[in-house]
Parts: structure tokens; sequence; C-alpha cells
């Protein structure tokens, strides 16, 4: 279902492409750069070796700077503590106060019951469902990088694990989970940074394990999810009110699934870095689907959508196409049935051209790849990007060049534990992180970028 571009008012743009190489530990992967042309840096190689933190948190460059913000079991601002899980994460402008953190907890019932995880308290006025134990809560940081104040700004979801930022500026956090409580869950929600979020699920946006959206320049949507039995599918949401502002995805919309052109199976098949193949759209007739109902990638599928396993982050990069990562497939000996794939990888990023309606395959991490298991993706100001790794061991933020130099940026120090929500300061001169458990913690970095 091609947009009709010239009715919108919009020119097709071209696209830059980034391909470059990771060399480390003796290992060679395919990686990528998304920075806008005009802001990258020639031959930048980074800003040299890390430096050994001694509180062993967190290792950097020479010059760079790391403040914990904010940690699981804090008192919060109002009433509660810190909840457990810190994940995806977006960053706002409080204008003269500084920076509005609005930041996921993936926290689900049984987390809570089984493994004694903080839930999110329940805020009056913004809580969906009162046995959820997800949310979001809202960091308010000073212009001198230190912490104001920290708010729960949405509860009563359930496993908020990824989201992305709005063409208007406030955050959308995704349920990863499909469960029923006293309410379905495996919603998007929207959460005004300045205020508190609408507990009113944006049920047009589909029904499904969601991981992350992004938007391209037009308004559009593009959804990941990250699930099993069968695997997710990428889709496509095109509001019914395009670039309409706050509230504005509660007036609906049309919800697709990606089909890719020339692969019969699922995606992990293609394994060489450039490949390039048209997609198309197929419907999804039902996108809010009941207990009983064909879930969503179940009616994606049987019209021809491309089943993807782990479809992690996703991000608008400064040239204007989407970037979306499948972090890894274990191929058809997987441990689990419903998890098996047609081949093995351990991690694919792909560009999307929302105009153009094709992908490539720009990054293909064989088995025993160094930074193995890429997860959430940024796009930086500074001529890289930096992509948060979930791996089998050593966890990295790794920068990545427009020109194809590739560095370790930061080193988790503290334990194996995947890095989340990587996310830049409007200004670009702070970088925020998390790092997931042990305990959670929220993480501004500076320095001489």
């Amino acid at each position: 279902m091609p947009l009709n571009l010239r009715a919108m008012g919009i020119h097709r743009r071209s696209f830059i492409s980034g391909v470059g190489s990771l060399v480390a530990a003796g290992s060679m992967a395919r990686v990528i750069g998304s920075a806008s042309p005009a802001r990258a840096r020639a031959g930048f190689t980074g800003y040299g070796d890390l430096v050994p933190d001694p509180a062993g948190v967190l290792d950097l460059p020479p010059g760079f700077k790391y403040a914990i913000l904010s940690r699981e079991g804090d008192p919060l601002s109002v009433a509660g503590i810190v909840p457990s899980n810190h994940d995806g994460m977006g960053s706002f402008s409080a204008g003269f106060r500084g920076i509005s953190l609005v930041r996921n907890h993936e926290v689900d019932l049984s987390d809570v019951e089984e493994d004694a995880k903080l839930p999110v308290p329940l805020l009056e006025g913004a809580n969906y469902d009162p046995d959820g134990t997800g949310g979001t809560t809202t960091l308010l940081v000073g212009r001198d990088r230190k912490l104001l104040e920290h708010c729960v700004s949405l509860s009563g979801t359930l496993n908020n694990c990824g989201g992305g930022r709005s063409p208007w500026k406030t955050w959308l956090t995704c349920e990863e989970t499909e469960d029923i409580l006293s309410k379905p869950h495996g919603y998007i929600f929207e959460v005004d940074p300045r205020k508190a979020g609408n507990p009113e699920p944006i049920v047009a946006m589909g029904r499904f394990a969601h991981e992350a959206v992004a938007f391209d320049r037009r308004g559009v949507g593009y959804l990941t999810e990250d699930a099993g039995g069968p695997l997710g599918c990428v889709y496509r949401f095109v509001p019914n009110q395009l670039l309409g502002g706050k509230g504005s995805l509660h007036a609906g919309g049309t919800l697709t699934a990606m089909a890719v052109s020339g692969v019969a199976g699922d995606l992990s098949v293609v394994q060489e870095p450039g490949t390039t193949l048209p997609i198309t759209w197929v419907p999804v007739a039902n996108a809010n689907p009941g207990a009983d109902d064909a879930t969503v990638r179940e009616q994606a599928q049987a019209k021809g959508a491309t089943p993807i396993r782990k479809a992690e982050g996703i991000w608008l990069g400064f040239d204007g196409t989407i970037w979306f990562v499948s972090s890894y497939a274990e191929g058809p000996d997987a441990e689990e049935a419903d998890a098996a794939t047609d081949a093995v990888h351990a991690g694919q990023i792909w560009r999307l051209d929302p105009e153009g309606e094709t992908i490539e395959l720009v990054a293909f991490f064989p088995e025993g790849s160094p930074y193995d298991g890429p997860d959430n993706i940024t796009a930086g100001p500074h001529g890289y990007a930096i992509a948060c790794t979930d791996g089998e061991d050593d966890q990295w933020l790794v920068g990545i060049g427009n020109d194809g130099g590739t560095f370790p940026f930061a080193f988790n120090a503290m334990n194996d534990v995947e890095f989340a929500g990587a996310t830049f300061s409007p200004s670009g001169q702070t970088l925020f992180a998390n790092i997931q458990e042990g305990p959670a913690i929220t993480l501004a970095i500076w320095g001489p970028w």
C-alpha cells in the first residue's frame, strides 16, 4: 500500500549508506553508521582506549565522566521507590529547568512475585490496570547534570521494554507482552514528558509484543515485535491524522506488516551485507485481537508477512531512513521450538527506505562476533551512532562512525547485564543510558565529544 507522497506534499529524498568493519579480539563484523554526512568526522576512530573505572561501574575514554542519576530502590520525589528493570528511554528539553527523561520499566507480574523486583507504584489518573506492574518514570535533570526530581508518569502497564519519540516530542512506551490481567496488555501508550502519561492504550497501533517504534519524517510509524510462536514482524502504522500532535494517534490509522520480496522463510537467511530487497505491506485485519482471536502476527504471516527473530531497536536516522535490528537467530536447532529460524546469526542491522520501500542489510554479525546481540540503537549528533549490546558476556556502548570507523565507547564494568535506553540530550552534550539490572541504574555521560 504505497503512500501518496505527492498528495502529502513530500518529495522523494536520496539516502546515504554507511558500511564499515569492526575489529576486536581478532574477530571481524560489519557495522553501520547512520550519522548525517554533514556532521560526520572523516577518519574519526574514537576517543582512545577506555580507562578502567576505579568504582567498577563504567569504563570510558580519557576525559569522559559519568554520574549515576537514579538507582533501583532509591526514594522517588513524591512517593514510593524507583522501580526495577530500567529499559527504553527518551530525552526531551525541559526549558530553563534542564532535561526530562522518560524511562521505561520492563517489569512483569512474575518478576515481582518470583524475583522480588520492584513494581512501578500506581499513579492515580495515569494508571491503566490495577494489576499491572510496569510503567514509566520521568526524571528531571538540571543543566549541571544533577537529578532534580524523579516521579512515576505512567503505571499499570506490563513489560515496558522499548519505545520511541513521537514527532511532537512525547514518549511512546511499548508493552512487550500479550498477557491479560484485569485488562488486556500488549499496547502502546503516550507519555507527555512535561506532565504524565495517558492511560488509554493506542489500540490502532496493535496489540502484540511491542518492542520499539520510530516515525519517519512524514509522520508514519514503524514498529518492531519481539515475539515467538510464531516469530514477530515489522509493522507500519499510517495515522489517520499525520503529524497531528499529542493524542492524535488515538484517532486511529492503518496497521500493515512488512513482506520482503525474495525471502521465502524468515529474515535470518539474508546474510550478505549490501543486499537490498523490495518490500510491500500486507494488511492486518484485526489490530486488537482478543484472547481467542488470531494474533496480529498470525494474521500478518497468513497474508505473506516476513517473520523476524528478535526484532528490537528501531530509530530514525539523520538521512530519513529507518534503522531496525534483529538481535540474533538461533537456527533450526533452537532450544525452544517457537524460536527456531532458518539460519543462525548474532545480529543483523537493517536500513529501511520509507519512500523507496526497500530494506538493506547493512550489518551482519556471524556467531562469535564481538559486540554480539545488538539491541537498542540511537543516532548521535557527533557523526556516529551509539549501539547497546545485549550479548553473551561483555556489554558495550559502541560508537559507529559514518565513514565506517567503529570504537567501544563504554564498557559495563559492573556486571554482564545489558545496556538499554541510550539517548542523547537535545544539545548532544550528554548521553543517557541504563544498565538494566544488578541494581538497575540510569547514567549521564559527558566529556570532550
